[in-house]
């Protein structure tokens, strides 16, 4: 049997969309502050790095004792809220896994459901004060809309003070800078501080140090610089320093997770017999700095790949699958955080990971999720456009004149490509079929690319398969 093309339309998804679109927006209580509630002897503000003043990690005093939020069915609903606690007219999104740093001191809240309408988070239902299994790897954060609720003012918002922090680092040339090729892989670590951009002292750098900057811009690994060159040069320039002392362990996903110091406005000698720290980056091939590099890293033997991205709008983005006795699955995401997510951003090519996506936010995988009834006239008969109803899950197909025998059956869903899909190979279902003249047996179905290539291959060479038939 040849592939059969099956494609459907109904109103009925457009309506979906357009209702739900409705319902996920940011609910809207009164937001009048003489008519708020408020949360009576708690007091509410955002912490952590790096961040933005709209953003970070939800922290509450209760009893005089400040702690955290943990995210276990933490919903954009539970941000509106406290949003709003803090001022706010809504939230925009909502972070887990500690994604601005973990906390310390109590959990105060686990297991928060929250409608989005509530006054106060006393409203919301919880597990109770203080009642939590988690640990402060799994803190909750809050991006807030940066627009203040009208008149709003109340004294238990407290505004964390904004100590120095590395928001935004970068690799200048130390020569032919706007002449270089993009993207830059070798240069100087430069971070940009309230006043401009500053170099960092090299004095007790460290290849961990020089990891964690080339992950931050989207490269893989670094390798070793001629620090006697960077050495000469820098006798023959000026340097701004403003920071200095980084020592980080290598895993870290931000240079602003490191332990690091930042010179005061009065000191007067900086790096004291050092220089500007330095780094050079291995691009991966999706940024190979020449297109002899490509052509060498092309030229170079590679295995089928073990871990790929699936469903992702972009390059460096998708579903996380690995490849495990020639079939492809996917990763459960319990304790996954950016560590476990930059091994695998590395792995591919990339530098850090700048999230860690939980609950499937890029689509579940090969799992069975339909009924089968007979709602009688329907199906696919030869020379002859489908003729199914949209809200059924299995369909007829007519083989009245196939011969018995072992044969490949598969599904191909948009085959010309009509509709826009961030991912097309899993639009194919193949499964192996023997049919005897009275009954049919189907086994080894999956999508197009659910197999090892090797696996594929002994797949499609299925034992006294007969020529498929045109359907």
């Amino acid at each position: 049997m040849r592939p059969v093309s099956v494609w459907q339309w109904s109103p009925w998804g457009l309506l979906l969309c357009l209702l739900c679109s409705s319902c996920l927006g940011s609910p809207s209580p009164s937001t009048d502050p003489e008519k708020r509630a408020g949360s009576q002897g708690l007091r509410f503000r955002l912490a952590g790095f790096p961040r933005k003043p709209y953003e970070g990690r939800v922290e509450i005093q209760r009893a005089g004792e400040w702690g955290t939020i943990c995210d276990d069915d933490f919903t954009l609903q539970a941000a509106h809220v406290l949003c709003r606690e803090l001022g706010f007219t809504e939230a925009t999104g909502w972070t887990h896994s500690a994604k601005y740093g973990p906390g310390t001191g109590r959990i105060w809240l686990d297991n928060l459901s929250c409608s989005g309408t509530e006054q106060s988070v006393t409203e919301c239902a919880s597990r109770g004060w203080g009642n939590s299994d988690c640990t402060h790897d799994e803190d909750a954060g809050v991006i807030c809309k940066d627009q203040r609720l009208p008149g709003f003012s109340d004294s238990n918002v407290i505004e964390v003070e904004h100590h120095l922090q590395v928001e935004e680092v970068r690799i200048r040339p130390a020569v032919g800078w706007g002449r270089r090729p993009l993207p830059v892989t070798e240069g100087l670590v430069e971070v940009r501080l309230p006043d401009g951009w500053s170099q960092v002292c090299d004095k007790g750098w460290s290849a961990h140090n020089s990891h964690v900057v080339c992950g931050m811009l989207g490269f893989p690994s670094e390798k070793r610089v001629n620090a006697a060159f960077y050495r000469l040069l820098a006798q023959r320039q000026q340097h701004s320093f403003g920071l200095h002392g980084v020592a980080c362990m290598g895993t870290e996903a931000h240079l602003s997770l490191c332990s690091l110091e930042f010179y005061r406005a009065n000191d007067t000698a900086r790096c004291p017999g050092g220089g500007p720290a330095v780094v050079s980056c291995v691009p991966g091939p999706l940024y190979a700095a020449s297109s002899g590099q490509k052509k060498q890293q092309q030229s170079k033997p590679q295995g089928e790949a073990r871990v790929r991205l699936k469903s992702g709008a972009h390059p460096g983005e998708g579903r996380v699958e690995v490849l495990k006795a020639s079939t492809w699955g996917t990763v459960c995401d319990r304790k996954w955080d950016l560590h476990a997510a930059s091994v695998v951003c590395r792995e591919l090519g990339f530098g850090s990971a700048r999230e860690a996506l939980s609950g499937a936010r890029m689509g579940q995988d090969v799992s069975k999720r339909y009924e089968c009834a007979n709602f009688g006239e329907q199906g696919i008969t030869v020379g002859c456009w489908d003729l199914y109803r949209h809200d059924i899950d299995c369909q007829w197909i007519d083989i009245t004149d196939v011969k018995p025998g072992n044969y490949i059956l598969q599904v191909v869903i948009n085959p010309n490509f009509e509709v826009a899909e961030s991912d097309f190979t899993n639009n194919a279902m193949k499964c192996n079929c023997k049919y005897d003249g009275h009954r049919i047996w189907v086994h080894n179905c999956h999508i197009g690319d659910a197999f090892s290539e090797e696996a594929n291959r002994r797949f499609e060479r299925y034992p006294g398969q007969t020529s498929n038939q045109i359907i």
